[in-house]
């Protein structure tokens, strides 16, 4: 839960094995901003020099990581793999890290990015960037 008077910034990430959308809030006026996607390396491996960039960069005090789970709320391949991201994340940086249920964010960042310009803004770092701000967005809703 977030005190009022206590403005934070935030980044979410929407984990991803080719790439990681982010977006970035300020827990004050509750709104989620898409950042650049950051791609991982050719090898899969995680681009760590890109984050570690990013969280100087913004000093956020709290990361939000998108938590893929099947519809059934069952977990599938990705979510073993995006709970080893956040372990790392908050192991390499120290900052409180948050897994939140991200069911239908790509989906709703699917729609949006078509209905604004049909199958021409269909962009996978587009679509990962605004499934991490509808992620950070809900987070924000949960946590009023």
């Amino acid at each position: 839960m977030i005190k009022k008077n206590n403005n934070i910034t935030l980044l979410a990430f929407d984990y991803g094995t080719k790439n990681i959308g982010v977006a970035i809030g300020q827990s004050f006026i509750g709104i989620a901003y898409t950042l650049k996607v950051i791609k991982n390396k050719k090898s899969g491996g995680i681009n760590w020099l890109k984050f570690y960039k990013l969280i100087k960069k913004w000093e956020p005090k709290k990361i939000i990581i998108g938590l893929p789970l099947k519809m059934d709320g069952s977990q599938q391949c990705t979510t073993i793999l995006a709970k080893n991201f956040a372990f790392h994340i908050k192991k390499k940086f120290n900052i409180e890290t948050i897994l939140h249920d991200e069911r239908l964010s790509t989906v709703e960042a699917k729609y949006i990015l078509f209905s604004k310009g049909g199958w021409q803004k269909l962009q996978k770092g587009d679509i990962n960037s605004l499934s991490a701000c509808i992620i950070l967005q809900s987070w924000f809703e949960h946590n009023k």
